[in-house]
C-alpha cells in the first residue's frame, strides 16, 4: 500500500528539491517541489507521495492527518506509534 504523508518544508534545496520533516518525528525527506503550482516555502505543509510533493496543505489539515494516521498505525500495531 502507497501512502501520501503530510511534511513540512525545513530547508529549501537546490533543483526544486526540499528537505521535509514526517511529522514530530526525527524523519525527514528529500521531496520535489517540480509539480507544485507555487513555490514552497520553510514553515510550508505539504502532501508527499513516491518523493514529489503534490500540493501545500492547510497546517489544521496537516495536524489532522498526522494524527489520524498516528491512530491507524496504532490500531495496526497495538502500540504506542510516534510519527
Amino acid at each position: 500500500m502507497c501512502l501520501a504523508i503530510p511534511a513540512e518544508v525545513n530547508e529549501l534545496l537546490d533543483g526544486d528539491m526540499a528537505k521535509c520533516r514526517v511529522g514530530k518525528s526525527d524523519t525527514f525527506v528529500n521531496v520535489s517541489t517540480m509539480l507544485l503550482e507555487e513555490p514552497a516555502a520553510v514553515g510550508d505543509f505539504l502532501i508527499v507521495h513516491a518523493g514529489f510533493a503534490l500540493r501545500k496543505l492547510d497546517p489544521a489539515e496537516a495536524q489532522e492527518s498526522l494524527r489520524l494516521l498516528r491512530q491507524m498505525a496504532n490500531i495496526e500495531e497495538g502500540t504506542p506509534g510516534g510519527f
